[in-house]
């Protein structure tokens, strides 16, 4: 695989796309502007690579519209050496978004397909990410407390699991909705162990599945 000065043109662009849209986390836009989305793209869409569209990947999932990781990363108000746990690795990208951005990264994958492909990949591009084959939806026990989660599929609400992985101060990034639409969360965890919510629009991601999930 390659990055030739076409891609990284492409990716000015795209990033110059993601400003007029409203995007202004610097941090999120010099990740997005460094990591080589073509890269975590099956060779028949390479070609659309830096459009600002979600395509599809493996096992009927997803790659994240460049302007959705923008504003995800964004709200996750990250802190570098941050531990984060991602909540759906599928093609990488968001992971790589992360690893750009200095967070310690634990993510989870269910399909196995994609969790071995991610991996390659990211190895390949020298991030290093702390990978797992499993159900997301119960998140990553043995590595908690984390300071942030960040959700890449729908859920109908936020599993109990993320909140007791959750550092007091803690921030969760999740859609929450039905399995068409959600809108994009972001919860605090108090003193109390309660969680105050923000609503940041609606969006459309995969379902999450497993014993918390759809």
């Amino acid at each position: 695989m390659k990055d030739t000065y076409k891609h990284k043109g492409l990716r000015k662009r795209l990033v110059e796309s993601l400003i007029a849209k409203g995007i202004q986390n610097e941090t999120v836009l010099q990740a997005l502007l460094h990591v080589p989305r073509h890269f975590f793209f099956d060779r028949d869409f390479e070609d659309f690579a830096y459009e600002d569209k979600a395509y599809p990947i493996a096992d009927g999932q997803t790659i994240s519209q460049p302007y959705t990781v923008a504003v995800q990363s964004s709200l996750l108000q990250l802190v570098p050496g941050m531990k984060v746990l991602e909540i759906g690795t599928g093609s990488g990208y968001q992971a790589a978004v992360l690893a750009e951005m200095k967070a310690k990264l634990f993510s989870v994958e269910r399909k196995k397909t994609l969790h071995h492909r991610a991996q390659h990949i990211l190895n390949l591009c020298g991030y290093d990410v702390q990978l797992r084959y499993g159900d997301g939806s119960q998140g990553w026990l043995n590595h908690a407390p984390y300071d942030r989660i960040i959700v890449t599929a729908g859920a109908p609400e936020i599993p109990q699991a993320y909140l007791d992985q959750l550092k007091v101060g803690g921030k969760i990034i999740i859609p929450v909705g039905d399995i068409e639409n959600q809108r994009m969360m972001r919860a605090t965890k108090l003193e109390d162990g309660s969680i105050s919510q923000e609503d940041h629009g609606a969006f459309r991601f995969v379902p999450l599945i497993g014993n918390e999930g759809w």
